[in-house]
């Protein structure tokens, strides 16, 4: 049976009244702020007569918003986009339409990864989140999350050289060049409450009133969560919130400190000081909401491509798309 055009509109009406996520940031983000960074990285060319013409560097930003948003491999992404009416509602695809392959999106990611473009992307939105009126900056809370990488064993050896900054030698095979671009060489295992994380850092930090994330940094598993931090908080901050991994950060003159206090070798915490660190922690704690909605709304706290600069990458665009569902979030609570 050949659908029509009522049925295929009636079908959407349904899942825009269930709850279509990408239909609803597709309601909140104004998508041509993002066309200056994105034609900077790909400026359009002129084709030859009769050549196919090149995607639309929108359409395939969109299509990386999809692939992280649901944590999918290049081949999920374009089979999901194929098969999911939600997905070409969003694209503005219909049956008609070529989907990108595979390589073309990874090719698309990889050179706006190597281009550096992720921070300005998460900066374009940001503004528009400034403009909303969302962020008061009453206070500002810094916190930290692991964000794992693909895992492989890899000997004690090779740890070591690894540790040292050198690339084992038997992954440096010309014959066998898989052995090295299967491998991360940039994450690092880091453990935390007895368990063991490989990969990556990402230390935001958020806005008191709205969650919204106002800044971030990205670094190996291993850095510490302090020197992780570091410049994170600016003048244009009020107060700064943090955990006892912060206790001695380097904040701006006019930044007051509620960061909790940290014991020390043979200073423990008085009781005065532990009461502190209760009051402050009723603030501080907002920021697990954001990392639970990075869980439960944005794909997960994982990464599927290897070495730091793709996982910048693929680390703003998990802050931006946390801060696009925030947003659908916080214009409901107003609306409502």
């Amino acid at each position: 049976m050949q659908l029509s055009l009522f049925d295929e509109t009636k079908r959407k009406k349904k899942l825009t009244k269930m709850g279509d996520v990408l239909q609803q940031i597709n309601e909140v983000v104004d998508w041509n702020a993002f066309r200056g960074v994105l034609d900077s990285v790909f400026p359009k060319k002129e084709k030859p007569k009769g050549g196919r013409p090149s995607f639309d560097s929108l359409l395939m930003f969109k299509i990386l918003i999809i692939k992280r948003l649901y944590n999918l491999s290049f081949d999920q992404t374009e089979f999901q986009i194929n098969d999911r009416i939600s997905f070409m509602r969003f694209l503005g695809f219909g049956l008609e339409n070529t989907v990108p392959d595979a390589k073309t999106i990874w090719n698309y990611e990889n050179t706006l990864a190597n281009n550096e473009a992720g921070r300005q992307l998460f900066e374009m939105f940001f503004a528009q989140l400034l403009k909303k009126g969302y962020i008061t900056r009453a206070g500002s809370i810094v916190d930290a999350s692991f964000i794992e990488a693909p895992k492989r064993k890899n000997t004690k050896e090779q740890r070591e050289a690894l540790k040292r900054g050198d690339i084992p030698e038997e992954w440096n095979d010309p014959d066998h060049p898989q052995k090295l671009s299967q491998r991360d060489t940039d994450a690092t295992w880091a453990i935390k409450n007895r368990e063991a994380h490989f990969g990556y850092k990402d230390t935001v930090k958020v806005d008191l009133d709205s969650k919204l994330i106002t800044d971030y940094r990205t670094t190996p598993s291993s850095t510490n969560d302090a020197k992780a931090a570091e410049g994170i908080f600016t003048k244009e901050d009020n107060v700064a919130y943090g955990d006892a991994a912060y206790p001695f950060m380097d904040l701006p003159k006019n930044v007051e400190s509620q960061i909790c206090a940290s014991p020390t070798k043979n200073h423990p915490l008085s009781e005065e000081q532990k009461e502190a660190n209760h009051q402050k922690a009723k603030k501080r704690c907002r920021v697990e909401h954001v990392f639970a909605g990075m869980v439960q709304m944005v794909g997960g706290t994982s990464l599927r491509c290897k070495s730091l600069v793709r996982a910048e990458f693929n680390i703003a665009l998990l802050n931006m798309i946390y801060n696009m569902r925030r947003l659908v979030s916080l214009n409901a609570l107003q609306e409502g």
